[in-house]
């Protein structure tokens, strides 16, 4: 008996601990979308037009992302003279990569779709992080350069966790950490967001950088914003 109710005390304990980390956690994710201009706002605008400037390994590109909130993701980039597409909508999403041999466009695999689905919403994953059923817990605070952060670990459903870092005082998010599958292997990705402004009611990192696993580098700078631009549905469409 003694056992019995020494058990109930841990469980209650270890249910308890992981309640709080995930309020913590929602205060966290709710300053930071609070912070680039809050979720009724994000929520009613239609759509974001995004180009960015990028250096890719000494290469230049210019990436161009639209997402119809709600409804469409869609990211172009030119590397090397060929056209890469990365879409997704509601349904499921497709890509063309010329880098990988899919010249036209093919289903994107069902666990990138899974992971990345949520894109489809302005300020995703975490505008609509508990709609759409992700696991999020605080991880306690760690220095990022000069700025104290906190860790937030965010789990999509049936993904793979990611780890994401936001500033204690503005509330911006200026790191991500997250594993994911190239070239067959398991490789670490770190991206750092920085360079935060304001385009009509919604504040951007205006400069990102990548690095996957050693093996890719990429540094973009966000050149042009748009909030609200019209934007045809039939870009969503599998060719």
């Amino acid at each position: 008996m003694k056992s019995f109710k020494t058990y109930l005390l841990l469980t209650a304990f270890i249910l308890t601990g992981a309640l709080a980390a995930a309020q913590d956690a929602d205060k966290i994710l709710d300053k930071y979308v609070k912070a680039i201009g809050g979720k009724e706002n994000l929520s009613k605008m239609k759509s974001l037009y995004t180009e960015s400037e990028a250096d890719i390994m000494g290469m230049a590109s210019l990436q161009k992302t639209t997402i119809l909130n709600g409804k469409g993701y869609r990211m172009e980039m030119e590397i090397m003279g060929e056209a890469i597409v990365n879409c997704m909508t509601g349904e499921g999403g497709w890509v063309i990569n010329p880098m990988m041999g899919d010249y036209s466009a093919v289903d994107m695999p069902e666990a990138q779709y899974r992971e990345s689905k949520s894109q489809i919403y302005i300020g995703a994953p975490f505008t609509v992080y508990a709609e759409e059923g992700y696991t999020a817990q605080a991880l306690g605070k760690e220095d990022v350069g000069s700025i104290r952060a906190n860790k937030v670990e965010l789990t999509p459903p049936g993904g793979t966790p990611s780890v994401h870092y936001f500033d204690s005082e503005t509330g911006y998010i200026i790191k991500t950490v997250q594993e994911a599958e190239m070239e067959g292997q398991m490789v670490k990705t770190v991206l750092e967001y920085s360079d935060y402004k304001e385009v009509n009611g919604i504040k951007l990192p205006h400069k990102i950088y990548m690095d996957a696993g050693g093996m890719f580098q990429m540094t973009s700078i966000l050149v042009k914003a748009e909030v609200n631009k019209a934007v045809d549905p039939a870009i969503f469409i599998k060719p």
